[in-house]
């Protein structure tokens, strides 16, 4: 059992403590923004040289795995391949995952207008190729109060359901917020979503359920909502733009406070100076170690300690600057 399987049981069966909260690092950007998702190449003195190469993103990955701190790694089912051909978890506790599909949504490429329509469903990744590489996968639906595009998600959803039950195939459950102007008042939104979420899953059973949820953060009320709703159901939050490093940090600490037990970050941590210093010190703000605010003055003294120019002052960086966190 990995890590990720140790905590998950404990959280599931009621007993989670501090030091249960899972966090998983996203590395599945090239089924989205494609090139731009490797990262930028940053100089020592924090200047842009070239995005990534993917061989050089795959170094990268490989390294926030040998680290062996976050819990999941999520990444392209092709990304997942490579990385156990190399032998890259071995010895490590860390839970492979891959994307199991990628719907418009996330069809954010240079000059693509896709992600400005509903979103559709679409799978690249099939779970009976994919499934050597991993048992978890990650499925995402978003929901936009549009009968004939969420109709047609919702089926695409349960058509994936059967066929993750006929392999025996486990999967965690993404709903992203409204892509598309949906016409429900803002301060309803959050509400909207935790509906759609309990209704879409109210028909399923145990066997057919995700393993958790990540939803974007919509503040306080609406997490502590659906986190005390169902004890069968995991709450995870995802990580969203990039942000200061305060941002990632408050973000971390919120969710925890409020019932989420799981974060799941993407360009907050492939986005960071130091990736693996960020990694470390988000696990020690949902240990309870360090308060958010002393996180980013010890990832700054690392990233002077180490020479690397930060993109912001630490004046900058100890900024809130979601809105959402700043309730």
């Amino acid at each position: 059992m990995t890590r990720y399987d140790t905590k998950l049981a404990r959280i599931k069966a009621g007993n989670y403590r501090r030091g249960d909260f899972i966090i998983a690092d996203a590395k599945d950007g090239d089924m989205g923004p494609s090139i731009r998702s490797c990262g930028p190449k940053l100089g020592k003195d924090g200047t842009f040289t070239h995005y990534r190469t993917r061989a050089e993103f795959l170094d990268q990955v490989r390294a926030v795995i040998a680290q062996d701190v976050v819990d999941i790694l999520l990444a392209s089912a092709s990304s997942l391949e490579i990385l156990n051909e190399t032998g890259a978890f071995d010895g490590t506790s860390v839970k492979s995952a891959f994307r199991a599909n990628d719907a418009t949504d996330i069809w954010v490429g240079r000059g693509a207008s896709y992600a400005k329509q509903p979103s559709r469903p679409y799978r690249t990744a099939s779970i009976e190729a994919s499934r050597r590489q991993s048992d978890l996968g990650l499925y995402s639906i978003t929901f936009n109060n549009d009968l004939d595009a969420d109709y047609e998600s919702q089926l695409a959803f349960l058509d994936f359901v059967d066929e993750a039950s006929d392999h025996e195939f486990q999967y965690f459950l993404e709903v992203f917020n409204p892509n598309v102007e949906t016409g429900i008042d803002p301060e309803q939104l959050p509400y909207y979503i935790n509906d759609c979420i309990c209704r879409a899953l109210a028909g399923l059973t145990r066997a057919q359920r995700p393993q958790f949820l990540k939803i974007a953060y919509n503040g306080p009320k609406a997490l502590e909502e659906l986190a005390s709703y169902d004890p069968d159901l995991v709450v995870g939050v995802l990580g969203g733009g990039a942000g200061t490093a305060r941002d990632t940090f408050e973000l971390i600490h919120q969710a925890e406070k409020y019932g989420a037990r799981i974060a799941l970050f993407g360009r907050k941590i492939n986005l960071a100076e130091d990736p693996l210093a960020m990694v470390k010190l988000m696990r020690a703000v949902a240990d309870g170690e360090v308060s958010p605010l002393e996180a980013v003055k010890a990832y700054h003294g690392t990233l002077q300690a180490s020479g690397q120019t930060p993109l912001r002052s630490i004046e900058d960086d100890s900024k809130i600057t979601e809105k959402v966190l700043m309730g």
